[in-house]
């Protein structure tokens, strides 16, 4: 009889080479019935959620795309400064 042995906790893969951190301030706030979101250090970069849980998880997705369509394009992706990220409310991020 063999015992199986239970996985490990799987770790995160390291961060792969080139892998860049970008922070911004991020904006959520109430508009009647839904949330709006938007970083306003990137233009265009905004989404909603009908509950402030939903429009997070939309800007996230609107954050990692954005940055993704710039890189293709060879296009800058601003970079947030650091006195707008230590006094922001809420910020997020994504490695592009």
């Amino acid at each position: 009889m063999t015992r199986q042995v239970p996985p490990k906790n799987k770790a995160k893969p390291p961060l792969s080479v080139g892998s860049t951190p970008y922070v911004y301030r991020l904006v959520i706030e109430p508009d009647e019935d839904q949330y709006y979101a938007e970083i306003p250090a990137l233009p265009g970069c905004y989404s909603w959620g009908r509950t402030y849980e939903e429009a997070l998880r939309n800007i996230k997705e609107a954050l990692e795309v954005w940055v993704e369509v710039k890189k293709e394009a060879g296009e800058p992706i601003p970079v947030e400064g650091s006195a707008a990220i230590r006094n922001a409310d809420f910020t997020i991020g994504v490695l592009g």
